[in-house]
């Protein structure tokens, strides 16, 4: 080789030499291990990150939790980004529901809670909409029958006179090892709530509905990467997305907009309804965030979605608030 070749070369693997050997060093100084541990707080104000190895009756009650879910939002201000407007929420009486429902009434939405039968927290929720000052209407039933999610639109539109928003959250979750465990009494039950509620209330919410306004569904995680150990439930929140998206193009014509939000872990009692105690306590510890969201920090991207000055141009998205990078 010519030497005018070759000193380049040498100069070249003795930088990467040199780079190596400084690297080498930080390597050695630093700590055995620089592993993230710790929960991470970005928001305005800390949120729990150890969570009590309790395990609930199904359908699991916000009221019988140890730790309680944050869904107030102290630091969030309303500034009208959906005055004037009536909204429906399924799964309503807690979790993400329940603080979805706070905040529509902070922005100025009446609100109907469509709820199971855990009447306690359904009560808890209409008296924190009504602090707000807006209109809270109960309606409790069974979102897998037709002829209820009919009743409920129409009660909704009777009592406010218009309906703007749907937000579609009711869900079912029961984990399994393995898919012979889920029976046939068990996927109906799943998807029947999960995706068939979804198109019964959006069936029978779309005749009231004009332009302008939407429909929110909740997805989540597992529709995006699926679950070992939630395989039903990782179906209908993949078809929710599919959902999202088709009935979106479905109705852009009629300037009605449909999106959807895909949580990651969200400390709600649908969850210590449905893991052991000991999975209980791990709950988020596998998100780059390390813990837990709490509903609080999951409803801000719903008013963000409903609302038309917010998200006028957006339809047919699903919007991962997962906690991790990488959601989708």
């Amino acid at each position: 080789m010519a030497k005018s070749a070759a000193t380049p070369t040498r100069s070249l693997v003795a930088r990467q030499r040199a780079i190596q050997r400084s690297q080498d060093a930080r390597d050695r100084a630093a700590p055995a291990s620089r592993k993230k541990t710790r929960a991470v707080q970005a928001g305005d104000r800390a949120q729990p990150d150890t969570l009590p190895g309790q395990h609930l009756a199904k359908p699991g009650r916000e009221k019988d939790m140890a730790l309680r879910p944050r869904y107030t939002a102290p630091g969030y201000s309303g500034s009208g980004k959906l005055a004037g407007f009536a909204s429906i929420v399924t799964g309503g009486d807690s979790g993400i529901g329940r603080a979805v429902a706070v905040l529509f009434a902070r922005e100025g939405a009446d609100v109907a809670i469509v709820y199971l039968d855990e009447d306690a927290d359904a009560k808890e929720t209409q008296a924190a909409v009504e602090a707000e000052g807006r209109r809270c209407l109960l309606i409790r039933g069974d979102v897998r029958r037709t002829a209820f999610c009919e009743r409920a639109v129409a009660r909704t539109v009777k009592a406010f006179g218009r309906l703007d928003v749907l937000v579609n959250n009711a869900a079912f979750q029961m984990h399994a090892e393995q898919l012979e465990d889920i029976d046939d009494a068990r996927i109906d039950l799943t998807l029947q709530t999960n995706i068939g509620g979804y198109l019964r209330m959006a069936r029978a919410a779309l005749p009231h509905m004009k332009n302008g306004a939407s429909i929110v569904n909740t997805g989540s995680r597992t529709g995006l990467q699926g679950s070992r150990n939630l395989i039903d439930y990782s179906a209908t929140k993949g078809a929710i997305h599919a959902f999202t998206k088709a009935l979106a193009l479905n109705v852009i014509d009629r300037g009605i907009r449909v999106n959807a939000v895909a949580p990651g872990p969200v400390w709600t009692p649908l969850n210590p309804a449905d893991k052991k105690p000991a999975d209980v306590r791990k709950f988020g510890k596998e998100t780059d965030f390390k813990r837990v969201a709490q509903p609080e920090e999951l409803s801000p991207a719903y008013v963000f979605l409903a609302s038309p000055v917010c998200a006028g141009y957006i339809t047919g998205i699903v919007l991962p608030v997962t906690g991790s990078v990488a959601a989708i």
